[in-house]
């Protein structure tokens, strides 16, 4: 019975493509932070960055996926731990100054979901074996606490998780890996939760994240309807939670610098008509946005083909390849 109701739910959401990821294989290399080194004197730098970038010999031919803690400094949100992608370029000498893409899983969810379903790595190491081992540096924080929490990617009672991800996981990645720091290249991203969330920091911390990708993310942050939500989430203050809901953002404020691609399966009937509302909210708010329908419903299947077509894109607003 346990299995065939397992099997159930990964025909729904198809989170393990293969008997291997359903038992634990990994399809890449692991790495430990104290097998990284030190930062390398020599950088390279340019935007875009393929245009000053050589491959030197002996770079690996794929990358490499980091566990780590990453604390809440000044969040005190108790994150689990981080799956970090560092492409082939990372590990050369000199080393190219690259882009970082924050990701986020759903909920429930969390961080090694995007490598099962998402085909994270495999979909990294394919773009990078095409740019000469370039592609940006991904960490896959934890935006929820637990696998089952929903903390609304606010900061309220039930987590610091806006100033997590906008402080404490910009600041822990710039001081514990060789990034481009300027925010030009830096964007965030995630499915479903994930997804709404990357738009709540795109248009609260757009100075932090002016590059989101957001993926068969929802209309707006929820615990299941409205009310449970302003009075679990908000101490029942409808005015604080318009205060950092992204419609509401969108609708007194102007976002000229922010651009961005709403992602949807064309079968996703439940959270379709909510991603087409905040697409419009996002273009009338001056963004640069992008609405996509990729073939699924509500599934790995769209999220981690979403995540595949959308990469050039990001590759190129974050000044990693040229058009």
């Amino acid at each position: 019975v346990l299995l065939a109701s397992a099997t159930q739910v990964n025909l729904v959401f198809d989170a393990y493509p293969t008997v291997g990821t359903a038992f634990g294989a990994e399809p890449f290399d692991r790495v430990q932070m104290n097998d990284l080194g030190s930062a390398t004197e020599n950088v390279v730098m340019g935007t875009p960055l393929d245009a000053s970038w050589t491959a030197p010999p002996g770079m690996p031919s794929e990358g490499r996926v980091l566990t780590a803690s990453v604390p809440g400094t000044a969040s005190g949100f108790a994150a689990r731990d981080a799956e970090i992608y560092l492409p082939p370029a990372y590990f050369a000498n000199p080393r190219p100054l690259l882009p970082v893409l924050v990701m986020l899983a759903g909920q429930p969810g969390s961080p090694a979901d995007w490598f099962a379903g998402g085909k994270l790595a495999t979909t990294m190491n394919e773009f990078a074996a095409k740019h000469d081992g370039l592609a940006p540096i991904v960490v896959v924080a934890d935006g929820t606490g637990s696998q089952i929490a929903n903390p609304l990617c606010t900061d309220s009672k039930l987590g610091n998780v806006a100033t997590y991800l906008a402080k404490d996981v910009p600041a822990w990645v710039k001081s514990n890996l060789q990034v481009n720091p300027d925010p030009k290249a830096w964007a965030i991203g995630g499915l479903s939760y994930g997804g709404t969330c990357s738009l709540q920091m795109a248009t609260n911390y757009p100075d932090v994240y002016p590059t989101f990708l957001d993926i068969s993310g929802q209309e707006a942050p929820t615990l299941g309807d409205h009310q449970r939500t302003i009075d679990d989430g908000f101490g029942g203050d409808e005015a604080a939670f318009k205060k950092v809901n992204p419609l509401d953002l969108m609708a007194s404020n102007k976002y000229p610098d922010t651009a961005g691609v709403f992602v949807i399966g064309s079968d996703d009937d439940a959270y379709k008509p909510g991603a087409q509302k905040v697409y419009q909210a996002a273009k009338n708010a001056g963004m640069d946005v992008q609405y996509v329908e990729v073939p699924g419903g509500h599934s790995f299947a769209v999220w981690s083909a979403g995540l595949e077509k959308e990469l050039p894109w990001l590759a190129q607003r974050l000044g990693l390849i040229g058009p």
